[in-house]
This record gives C-alpha cells, structure tokens and sequence, in this order.
C-alpha cells in the first residue's frame, strides 16, 4: 500500500501529543506494519524515548525514527515514505514552517486533546491550518478521565468546531507513563490492558480514515 502520513499535532504542552504518537507506532509495528517516526518537535522527547527503547529492549526497536526540522523536513518525509508503510510525525507545538509542512504532508492530522476549557480553545491553530492546507482532521479525546459528565460537556464544544471526533477514547491511565519508562508501547508494555485496546481500536480507526 501507498504510505499514510499521519501528523499529531497539538499546540498545547501536556496534551500527550509525543505519548500518543509513539504507541500508535508501536501498535502499527506489532500489525507488521513498516513504521516509521520523524519527531520534529525540538524537545525530541520521541527520539529520548526511541533511545531508551534501544537501550533496554535491543537496538532493533521495530522502529525507524528520524529527529529532522527545517528546510530538510518535507525531503526527509518523501524518503522515509519510501521504505516504509506508515510515517507518524510528531509535530512541533507552535503554528511555524515545520509544522505547516507536517500538516501539509498529512493524509490525517491527529489533534490529541484532553477534556478541558483550555485544550479544547488551543485546538483553533491547528484546526486552521489543516483547513488552509486542506488536510482532514481527527480528533482524538486523551486522558478522558472517569468523570463522563465533564467529558460529554467538552464532547458537546468540541463539535462546534466542525471538525471530526474519533469514536475511539483514550483513558487517563498510569500504563501509558509506566511503559514510556521502559521504551515501550502500551501494547507490548500490557498487550491484554485497557490501555492497550483503546490504543489499538484508535490506530485502526486511523488507518480507516486515513485511507
């Protein structure tokens, strides 16, 4: 198949952009899939956890990972779509050239977004952008916590924005943090886990509407 570029993009720190990029890679590699990530945010909190990855698990992680910006990015982007099934870029968090380039080159730009007031306002860029790029726009309620009031609330403004939102949820769940601390993936890290399933229904929900 053709690659399937997929952009996570988000401008507000903490909404577990980096976190959510590297299990969907993870998760698309356990599928087989020839993955690969370019992590263009420059705190490169990606490329840090690819290479405790390699230090604790062995140095083929099932990953290739590139840490490129700049006026590289988009040839860089064209190479690694080359080799490999699925490329996952891991956008920076500000509305610049690297990012308008990441957003660009999606087939789907992921806009992971927790609910609250705050994250849901600091959608507004990037949804944006996508628009002036035409790109198409999932996004993806993280770190959902029990509270379903709270989240059917923010659910009811998040549509006002017009934009797509994934059926499939991401929990608030301390697997996440444990298994980034290892180099691994929610599904490797507790294959059977809550945790685990919602990331896998979300990556198939993905490559659905990537398509």
């Amino acid at each position: 198949m053709a690659a399937r570029i997929l952009t996570v993009a988000q401008q507000k720190g903490g909404a577990g952009k980096t976190t959510l990029a590297a299990n969907l890679a993870v998760a698309y590699a356990q599928a087989k899939k020839r993955v690969a990530v370019a992590d263009i945010d420059p705190q490169r909190s990606l490329t840090m956890w690819h290479a405790l990855r390699q230090e604790l698990n062995g140095e083929d992680s099932g990953l290739t990972v590139s840490s490129v910006g700049g006026w590289k990015l988009a040839a860089e982007i064209d190479s690694l779509k080359r080799d490999h099934d699925i490329v996952i870029v891991d956008s920076p968090p500000h509305a610049e050239t690297d990012a308008k380039i990441a957003v660009r080159q999606a087939h789907l730009v992921i806009i992971p977004v927790q609910p609250s007031p705050m994250d849901v306002w600091a959608t507004e860029p990037i949804l944006d952008m996508a628009a002036k790029e035409k790109s198409p726009v999932l996004l993806v309620l993280n770190r959902v916590p029990p509270r379903a009031n709270l989240t059917d609330e923010m659910l009811f403004e998040i549509k006002d924005y017009g934009a797509q939102v994934a059926q499939s949820r991401i929990g608030n769940r301390v697997a996440f943090a444990g298994a980034m601390l290892k180099g691994l993936g929610v599904t490797e890290f507790q294959s059977s886990g809550r945790a685990a399933q919602e990331i896998r229904a979300l990556g198939k929900e993905v490559l659905r509407l990537s398509a």
